[in-house]
C-alpha cells in the first residue's frame, strides 16, 4: 500500500512557519485579488486565500467585480494595484468571462506583483532557470516531493497535461531537479505505454479515472492533480483510481486533501517572497 503524500497537514506547518517569518518583516506582506462574476467555485477558492492570508498575518483585498465588466476597466484596476505598494502580489482569479481576455489581463500584472508566476516574462524566467517564484500547483508539488525525500535526480518523470497553468511549468521544475521529462496529452498515441515508465507520474488532465492500476510502475510517485466533481454523487475524485493505483505505487497524493492545500500554501509562500524582494531582503 502506497505512503499518502498529505498536502492538507503540510500545508498547515508552511503556513505556520510563514506567519512566524512575516511577524519578523518591516510591514505586513499583501495581497489583492480580482474577482470578475459569482461561480460558486471560483468564490470558494477566493475566500480560502482570505483565510489563508489572515491565517499567515497578511493583508488582503479582495475586489469583486460583475461578469459584465469591461476588459478596460479591469486593466484600470490592475494599473492602481501595480502602483499601490502596501500589496506585494496581485492576482485576477481565472477563468474569466468569454468577452475578457486572459492573456491581457495576465500581461497587464506587474512582473514584479505577478504572485500566480504567469507573466511572460516570469515564465521566461522559469525557462531560463533563474525565476524567484514559481506557479503554485507546480511549487507545491516541489514542496510535497521534498518534505517525503522524493528525488527526481535521475528519474523518468511522465507530465500528463500540459497546460500554461500546470503542467507546462511542473515539466519544466522536473527538469531543472534533473529528472528525464516526458509530456504526454491528449495527442498520445499510447499514454500507457508512457505512464508505464514514469518513476514519478504528475496527472492534470481533467479526466476522472483515466489512470488505471495497470498504467503505472510499481514503486512509482504518483501525484493526482486534477479536482473533478462526480455527477452522481456529488464528490470530487481525481483523474487517477486511486484504490488501484495505491495498491502498486510507493506513493501517492489524495484527493481532495493532496495538491490543492498544497497549492494555496504555495500562494502564500509566494506573497511572502515578493514581500521580501520588495523590501530589499532578498
Amino acid at each position: 500500500m502506497a505512503t499518502i503524500l498529505d498536502g492538507k497537514v503540510l500545508a498547515a506547518s508552511i503556513r505556520l512557519k510563514l506567519r512566524e517569518e512575516a511577524a519578523l518583516l518591516p510591514r505586513r506582506p499583501g495581497i489583492a485579488v480580482i474577482l470578475v462574476g459569482d461561480d460558486p467555485a471560483s468564490q470558494l477558492y477566493v475566500k480560502n486565500k482570505a483565510k489563508d492570508c489572515e491565517e499567515c498575518g497578511f493583508l488582503s483585498r479582495r475586489i469583486d467585480l460583475p461578469d459584465t465588466v469591461s476588459e478596460e476597466e479591469i486593466l484600470g484596476i490592475l494599473n492602481k494595484l501595480n502602483a499601490e505598494t502596501i500589496y506585494d502580489g496581485v492576482l485576477v482569479q481565472l477563468p474569466l468571462p468569454a468577452h475578457i481576455s486572459e492573456k491581457r489581463v495576465i500581461e497587464a500584472i506587474a512582473p514584479e506583483k505577478d504572485v500566480d508566476a504567469f507573466h511572460p516574462l516570469n515564465v521566461g524566467r522559469m525557462v531560463r532557470g533563474d525565476s524567484v517564484i514559481w506557479p503554485c500547483t507546480p511549487a507545491g508539488i516541489g514542496a510535497l516531493l521534498d518534505a517525503y525525500d522524493i528525488s527526481a535526480d535521475g528519474k523518468v518523470c511522465v507530465m500528463v497535461g500540459r497546460s500554461n497553468i500546470v503542467g507546462k511549468p511542473m515539466g519544466l521544475l522536473l527538469l531543472r531537479r534533473h529528472g528525464t521529462v516526458i509530456y504526454c496529452h491528449r495527442h498520445t498515441p499510447d499514454l500507457a505505454a508512457m505512464t508505464r515508465q514514469a518513476d514519478i507520474l504528475v496527472v492534470a488532465a481533467g479526466q476522472p479515472r483515466l489512470i488505471s492500476g495497470s498504467m503505472v510502475k510499481p514503486g512509482a510517485t504518483v501525484i493526482d492533480v486534477a479536482m473533478n466533481r462526480d455527477a452522481e454523487t456529488g464528490r470530487f475524485t481525481g483523474d487517477v483510481c486511486f484504490d488501484e493505483v495505491s495498491e502498486k505505487a510507493a506513493f501517492i497524493t489524495p484527493v481532495p486533501g493532496g495538491v490543492g492545500p498544497m497549492t494555496r500554501a504555495m500562494l502564500m509562500q509566494n506573497v511572502l517572497t515578493l514581500a521580501k524582494l520588495h523590501m530589499g531582503l532578498l
